[in-house]
């Protein structure tokens, strides 16, 4: 079996991996808040740990996998988007309204991230299906001196949990210091986190022991992945940006509920996402929605491409340049396997991922197999072609159902013009028809191969067929 190392934030080491069961390997996820669109920045937690995921059930086997990412649909951004609707004469109850939006932006959700070919977790549970494990779990939590109620919210004790701060390797004293935390009368303590909060008439609640209320962010993660996956499992997933205080709170308050489990034994987190060398931002004006991104005509493969060729654990810059060169990249592998069937993967690519996920060595590989393939061509290269494509889609990429954008584009009769041109120029010495049509190509995003075989027209990064037209 592939031996698997992965970096443990927690630990701040590569460790080798060794599943608690592995029939049935664990991975929790933190997943999006359903109040709008995701934006690029969400994507790259989703395709990081898409790759870990279709990894493990190579290694694994499918079905001994489990992968849980959450739906928080129960927040104050959502209140407040769907109170703005209702205010802008809506119809319907705010909690209908909420419901509306919530369903309406998981479904983008799905519809966006499936453009990226990511696989659909085992389980997506949705933090409102959650809310009676919540109020049980704070109520242990209670019980065993590590939070307290008043005033209708219920509060996590933080320094009855010694190991607080371990995950980020800062002390409590150090995070006050340093942190902005929420200053309330009814805190005991600055640190001291919100597991429940009262909701007026006019906000969603739910009853519980403390009165009508809802559950504060950090507790819904520790709930579900507690019912979904148990007490103790083998990797924690998610952004750097959640490390703390969502992942170091949620650390702390499972396992003070649970101090017979570990939680989650590896802890991983990706780092941020740049746009042109810049943090990502509304007022640089360079802030995109995936599906901005899709509608503008970058391929859901295209992004996926590029967002991998970066390891997880530095940040990604996102270019126009990169995603051109992605294109081109991409459009010469699907001509190469057009006719090809996957066999299993090469084991080099194997071995790059199951290090620290090492896309940028796996993608390298991928690159040295194509050369390869390339360079016979009087050959049909039928097993290799199956090898490279079954390699590429352990990383997500030339899946069937993502090529279309790569297809529909015969350049045959170009070719055979370019050709007859080229002989033509042969016996008159006047290259300029040639030259013209050639640059004419290459203009359009066509790579232009001549040989004493003949013209091959390949589709190029920033193909553009509507330039064609008339050539």
């Amino acid at each position: 079996m592939t031996a698997i190392r992965l970096y443990n934030t927690r630990t701040r080491a590569k460790e080798d991996f060794a599943p608690s069961d592995p029939g049935n390997v664990r991975m929790y996820v933190c997943g999006p808040t359903v109040y709008d669109r995701a934006h690029l920045g969400n994507a790259r937690p989703v395709l990081v740990f898409d790759t870990l995921f279709r990894l493990l059930r190579h290694v694994y086997g499918e079905d001994h996998v489990t992968y849980v990412r959450n739906f928080t649909d129960v927040d104050d951004k959502i209140n407040a988007t769907a109170l703005a609707r209702k205010e802008a004469g809506a119809e319907g109850t705010l909690e209908e309204l909420i419901h509306q939006r919530t369903q309406e932006t998981i479904g983008w959700y799905h519809a966006d991230m499936g453009a990226l070919g990511a696989l659909t977790p085992t389980h997506e549970p949705r933090a409102t299906a959650y809310i009676g494990a919540m109020i049980a779990m704070i109520e242990d939590l209670i019980a065993r001196g590590h939070a307290y109620a008043v005033d209708g919210h219920v509060l996590f004790k933080v320094r009855s949990y010694p190991d607080y701060g371990k995950l980020s390797g800062r002390s409590v004293d150090d995070m006050i210091a340093g942190a902005r935390v929420e200053v309330a009368p009814y805190k005991d303590d600055p640190m001291d986190f919100v597991l429940w909060k009262p909701s007026d008439a006019g906000l969603p609640g739910w009853d519980s022991p403390w009165g009508r209320g809802r559950p504060g962010w950090h507790i819904e993660c520790s709930a579900m992945s507690y019912e979904l996956l148990g007490p103790s499992f083998d990797i924690h997933g998610g952004g750097i940006d959640l490390q703390f205080p969502h992942h170091e709170n949620e650390i702390a308050q499972s396992c003070c509920a649970h101090p017979d489990g570990g939680f989650a034994r590896v802890w991983m987190h990706n780092e941020m996402l740049l746009v042109e060398g810049k943090k990502m931002s509304k007022s640089l004006g360079n802030f995109f929605t995936v599906r901005e991104l899709l509608d503008q005509g970058y391929p859901g493969e295209v992004i996926r491409f590029v967002m991998l060729s970066t390891h997880y654990r530095k940040p990604m810059d996102w270019t126009a340049e990169r995603a051109r060169e992605a294109e081109g990249i991409l459009r010469g592998w699907r001509a190469m396997v057009a006719e090809a069937e996957p066999t299993g993967p090469d084991a080099e690519i194997v071995e790059a991922l199951a290090d620290d996920l090492n896309v940028a060595g796996a993608m390298a590989r991928l690159h040295a197999l194509a050369k390869a393939i390339a360079a016979n061509p009087q050959k049909d290269c039928f097993y290799e072609k199956g090898v490279f494509l079954a390699s590429a889609r352990l990383l997500g990429l030339l899946e069937d159902g993502m090529g279309d954008w790569a297809r529909g584009v015969d350049l045959s009769g170009l070719a055979d013009k370019l050709a007859r041109l080229r002989a033509a120029a042969m016996e008159t010495k006047d290259f300029a028809p040639v030259d013209a049509l050639k640059a004419a190509l290459i203009a359009a995003g066509v790579e232009v191969r001549m040989s004493k075989a003949g013209v091959e027209l390949v589709p190029g990064a920033g193909f553009d067929p509507a330039r064609l037209e008339g050539l």
